[in-house]
């Protein structure tokens, strides 16, 4: 089996990135049963797990950084990707070789067909495939840390197969509420799944109705849990195109920080990695002031307000529900100087399009409306109703390439074009981006 195959291999079953979630059963035990066939990867390295609405891939590349620059050799396994499915699983910072991916795609194929066969709990799906492929390359590597990104809730998520060490809560707000509810309550519920006796919780800041259940459950589950925002606080101190410089005070130390991504709320996610490496210097792990700082100066994360290219500034951030459109607007606002500005959006289906326009109607923008390649890519002509609904003026480009050459038609070098409202629609534009140039 060769990387093409492989890729083909695990894509060809239920992916929930790709197909209405409703028609997807959520059930752990499946899971288990296929770790258990493999001698059970997900036991071979200490964890750090990470769920939220928002931030917990940035969080979890700043926490993985710095165990980097601690000297521990760590995996790390996040979703979605943007241009290759080997994004999702790295050691140290390189991506899963393909003929490495091709491997363990052989090697994993017959116990997948084993579990199925069985069918005691349904059939596995693609993301958890891809979990399993992730944990087996792990243990291969000899990791001693691996840092999970949940790719949806917590307490069914397929990475819920760890005891970590750390548990971290991003930001909760209104998202997939299909699956988790229809309240901040029940999916800060379903989030705080991953919090396991024994372990030690970190939280981002919380609505008081998010905290309550977290401390709730953290205090049952007898886990000491520490507040980003009250515990831990931090100031900005210098900001540009490059990055910013900011000043955190932790439970342990004072840390002077500069952080290459951009936005208040990348301020928000570093301090949660700090706490949460903190937390891990608590349980033994060697992490210094001087390591935590390397780790967030070198972190790399793409697709979260990057600057692809100047005059126009062209950016694209990946924000996907109405709170994080809000910071997006804010954080463009704050740190960049333009003219005028051109929005290019398109979002998945499964999203509260209306609450994304509400945020960009406050913002003074020419909006272009497309749709990715993406199978749950919302329909352009459901956009145009809630846009439209709102007052908003736009533009309508039936694909990425074009909707991205009008809006470089229309931006002058001192303007600003930002696409975003889908991390699939942030892959398309990087993809043309980089291929223009």
């Amino acid at each position: 089996m060769d990387f093409t195959a492989a890729v083909d291999y695990v894509l060809s079953f239920a992916d929930y990135e790709r197909m209405p979630r409703s028609a997807v059963v959520f059930d752990l035990r499946r899971m288990e049963q296929l770790l258990a066939r493999m001698g059970n990867p997900q036991d071979s390295a200490r964890s750090v797990h990470i769920a939220g609405t928002k931030g917990k891939g940035s969080t979890a590349a700043m926490i993985a950084s710095i165990l980097v620059q601690s000297g521990y050799r760590t995996g790390l396994y996040t979703s979605p990707h943007l241009l290759s499915i080997r994004e999702r699983i790295q050691v140290d910072g390189r991506q899963i070789a393909e003929s490495e991916f091709a491997k363990l795609a052989e090697m994993i194929k017959p116990e997948v067909e084993a579990v199925n066969a069985r069918g005691d709990f349904g059939e596995l799906t693609t993301f958890e495939i891809l979990t399993a492929l992730a944990f087996a390359h792990f243990r291969d590597e000899k990791v001693a840390y691996q840092v999970l990104e949940v790719g949806l809730g917590g307490r069914l998520d397929a990475t819920n197969v760890v005891r970590p060490d750390v548990c971290v809560i991003t930001s909760i707000s209104y998202d997939h509420m299909d699956v988790l509810g229809d309240t901040l309550a029940q999916i800060a519920g379903e989030k705080a799944g991953i919090v396991k006796s024994g372990s030690i919780a970190v939280s981002s800041p919380q609505s008081a109705e998010a905290m309550k259940v977290l401390d709730k459950i953290c205090r049952q589950r007898s886990v000491k849990l520490v507040r980003v925002g009250s515990d831990v606080t931090w100031e900005l101190k210098s900001f540009g195109p490059g990055g910013q410089a900011f000043q955190l005070q932790g439970l342990k130390d004072e840390y002077h920080l500069k952080l290459p991504l951009l936005g208040e709320h990348q301020l928000e996610n570093a301090a949660t990695a700090v706490a949460a490496a903190e937390a891990l210097t608590e349980l033994g792990t060697d992490i210094t002031r001087e390591t935590i700082a390397r780790g967030i100066e070198n972190v790399d994360w793409p697709g979260r307000l990057q600057i692809l290219r100047q005059k126009p500034w062209v950016i694209a951030d990946g924000a996907h529900n109405g709170d994080s459109i809000r910071k997006l607007v804010m954080a463009i606002k704050q740190y960049f100087t333009f003219e005028k500005a051109v929005v290019i959006f398109g979002a998945s289906s499964d999203k509260n399009i209306a609450a994304m326009a509400t945020e960009l109607a406050s913002f003074p923008a020419r909006v272009i409306l497309t749709r990715t390649h993406h199978p749950r890519a919302v329909a352009v002509e459901r956009l145009e109703e809630e846009f439209a609904r709102q007052g908003i003026v736009f533009d309508v480009s039936a694909g990425v390439e074009s909707a991205v050459e009008k809006a470089l038609s229309i931006a002058g070098p001192e303007d600003l074009v930002c696409a975003t409202g889908s991390l699939f629609l942030v892959a398309e534009v990087m993809e043309y981006i980089l291929k223009r140039a």
